[in-house]
């Protein structure tokens, strides 16, 4: 994809242009900092609370970046944070998170939110991997999900049961 985390960011921002994008870190994400000052369309909200704060948890958001957060947090709290983002606030989401500071995390646990990893950076001693969500695509449709497969292919679409 890219060579740094920043990069691979403002790729993802360049892709989907939120105009309401979320930041859930310690510090400021460059990228998300980089890409509303470059958009003024873009409208950023930051914050660095877990849970969330009420202004921030009751309003919907075309991306969300969450980074530097798994690793403070147990991982009750983080699968919380995610799934809760990923089913109530947002259809787009990537995370950054160092693997070797989160001994409790494996990247089962981030498919099994539906997350794809997306990137792996090494910078510094630091291991950062990116996963991210996409409601559109994180599922292909199966291959039986087509009239081909039923057993009268000239009702497809006609009749709900």
């Amino acid at each position: 994809m890219s060579d740094s985390p920043t990069a691979a960011l403002l790729g993802i921002f360049e892709h989907y242009q939120p105009q309401r994008l979320l930041s859930v870190s310690s510090a400021p994400i460059p990228a998300a900092v980089a890409f509303c000052a470059q958009h003024a369309d873009c409208t950023h909200f930051e914050t660095n609370e877990v849970p969330l704060p009420a202004g921030y948890a009751n309003q919907r958001y075309d991306l969300a970046v969450v980074a530097d957060q798994l690793e403070r947090l147990d991982k009750h709290q983080g699968m919380e944070l995610l799934a809760g983002m990923r089913n109530l606030l947002v259809s787009r989401m990537a995370v950054l998170v160092d693997m070797q500071r989160t001994p409790a995390w494996e990247q089962n646990d981030f498919f099994g939110l539906a997350f794809q990893r997306q990137g792996h950076f090494k910078r510094d001693g630091q291991t950062l991997t990116l996963f991210t969500y996409d409601l559109a695509s994180y599922k292909t449709v199966p291959d039986w999900l087509n009239s081909k497969y039923w057993a009268n292919p000239e009702l497809f679409g006609k009749y709900w049961w």
